[in-house]
């Protein structure tokens, strides 16, 4: 579930504990397939006595550049989360990799679905180069996203989830930023204009503006939710416009808002705001902000 906003709340509030400088001492990887692309054995071994140097983000990745020219890439997947803490905090089950840290704290994986994977690699651009442009860039212009939508010809919704395409956008924020631009998942990309693209340009930027603010979006309390790294939960849930708001009222016209699959993934939408075919509407929901 985690999306670029809660990725960047990770990175954000491990940046504010002051990590960056710190000497990994040690690692303990309690689910081997964890680790991507290495043994845990050797993982432990060459993780041991490097420096974290500097923390970014990358589409859905955490991005550790270590010393001796090494990186760590932690990619949260579903049920995913990197937690900061004291190294005398009792270890739960589902907290599969702990990284022990100088002055007694530790950064723990946790996963409950255990899809996260963690890579320790020299060569990090071999993964991240094949992702597709950060939506939060100044390269990422209304040009560019017109460019996106007129290069492909697919459906909207699975144009956006595409990390090749742009990076970072999951089921969450497509839905609220096609909501805040007035645009139906099922809408052929090709099809779209540039009133569209700069619609769906503004929105897409909005929505993850607004979640990075509110620190990411929890949906509930279980388990697998979205926490922090100070094992905080986010609070853009109650900013959601249309995602699992299925059978309530569209907060811009009232109208129920209806469930669909799109492929393969539940897509929520307002019929009247979010017209199949190019509709008056859509000069009205870029107009209305009050509810973005």
């Amino acid at each position: 579930m985690p999306e670029l906003p809660e990725v960047q709340t990770v990175v954000d509030r491990l940046k504010q504990a002051r990590i960056v400088g710190r000497t990994i001492t040690g690692a303990r990887v309690f689910w081997p397939k964890t680790i991507a692309g290495m043994d845990s054995r050797l993982f432990r071994d060459a993780i041991r006595g490097l420096v974290i140097e500097r923390l970014s983000r990358r589409g859905k990745y955490i991005v550790v550049d270590l010393s001796k020219g090494l990186t760590l890439l932690v990619h949260l997947r579903m049920t995913g989360r990197l937690t900061l803490t004291d190294h005398s905090t009792d270890r739960n089950s589902h907290e599969h990799v702990i990284l022990d840290l100088d002055q007694a704290q530790q950064l723990r994986f946790q996963d409950t679905r255990k899809f996260g994977r963690i890579t320790l690699t020299s060569a990090p651009q071999a993964i991240l180069e094949k992702l597709g442009i950060e939506p939060l860039s100044p390269a990422f212009t209304a040009r560019h996203m017109l460019a996106i939508l007129q290069r492909h010809h697919r459906r909207l919704k699975p144009l956006l989830l595409d990390q090749h395409v742009i990076a970072g956008l999951g089921n969450i924020y497509v839905d609220e930023a096609l909501w805040t631009a007035g645009l139906h998942p099922l809408r052929i990309s090709s099809d779209l204009d540039s009133d569209d693209a700069g619609r769906l340009h503004r929105a897409i930027r909005r929505v993850l503006r607004k979640g990075i603010k509110n620190l990411g979006t929890s949906l509930g309390t279980g388990k697998g939710n979205f926490r922090s790294a100070d094992n905080r939960l986010g609070r853009n849930a109650g900013q959601l416009n249309v995602f699992r708001r299925t059978g309530m009222a569209c907060p811009r016209c009232k109208t129920t808002i209806e469930r669909l699959i799109v492929g393969q993934r539940s897509s929520h939408v307002c019929p009247r705001c979010q017209p199949t075919e190019k509709g008056s509407s859509n000069k009205k929901v870029d107009q209305d902000r009050q509810h973005q």
